[in-house]
């Protein structure tokens, strides 16, 4: 079977490593983290990929998704003429850990917890300063102020600057996902640093990569969600995280 893998760049490793001993062909393209911050682009970007591989290669039999509801925005993705697969997963954390009933375990116990990546600290990505907390240091916040003002009048500006400090507040552990996979320590005492200066308890927690090995295999079970031709991915609002829904 001939498989064509669309990911974020923040799994990119782990899915090209997986990717290598599949026993289908699998084909990776990545799309930037940064996307995240306005999920319609990614949206855009995660569809136009879609049907570019649907129109040039006509012989990918599936084409397959690491990436989750991500904040609603692979909602409304439509698969045209073949399958479109991916995990049933809120967001990446629960595609690191393995299973939606492990991030759930996590979220019960400590609900206020920030997720470091390798790649996501090392990349540093235009979402690095988001997710990181660049934008809660002096400098940054000024930026971070002006660039919005500029993007979306200073009223929005402001509601998104409030709204981005309570968002930041919430946490109290940074958990730094390791993949066993080319140890990075730079990136780990950067994370561990990130932590510190925000008052973040911080743990190193082992990766479990399941779900993108059994979705680069082909072995599609219940924490999948296949889209067949004419289908478009919906929320579900319940444990399934994503339902099929007719495109029409």
């Amino acid at each position: 079977m001939r498989l064509q893998a669309i990911t974020c760049d923040m799994l990119l490793r782990p899915v090209e490593h997986l990717a290598a001993s599949s026993r289908h062909e699998v084909i990776v393209s990545d799309l930037s983290a940064s996307l995240h911050v306005e999920p319609v682009s990614l949206r855009e970007r995660i569809q136009a990929e879609v049907d570019r591989i649907e129109r040039t290669d006509p012989a990918t039999d599936a084409i397959v998704l690491v990436y989750g509801l991500c904040g609603g925005a692979t909602a409304g993705l439509v698969a045209r003429s073949r399958q479109v697969v991916l995990p049933r997963a809120h967001d990446c954390a629960t595609i690191f850990l393995g299973s939606r009933e492990r991030y759930q375990r996590e979220h019960e116990t400590t609900p206020g917890t920030y997720w470091f990546t390798e790649d996501q600290v090392k990349r540093g990505n235009a979402l690095r300063g988001w997710l990181l907390g660049d934008a809660g240091r002096s400098d940054g916040v000024e930026a971070t102020h002006r660039e919005l003002t500029e993007k979306y009048g200073q009223a929005n500006a402001d509601y998104l600057m409030e709204a981005l400090g309570e968002w930041r507040s919430r946490y109290e552990r940074g958990a730094f996902l390791e993949t066993g996979l080319a140890p990075d320590d730079e990136a780990l005492e950067r994370a561990r640093q990130e932590s510190q200066l925000r008052g973040w308890r911080f743990e190193r927690i082992v990766t479990d990569l399941t779900l993108v090995e059994r979705l680069l295999s082909g072995e599609w079970g219940d924490d999948f969600l296949v889209l067949q031709p004419g289908e478009r991915l919906a929320m579900s609002h319940d444990e399934g995280v994503v339902r099929a829904v007719s495109a029409d």
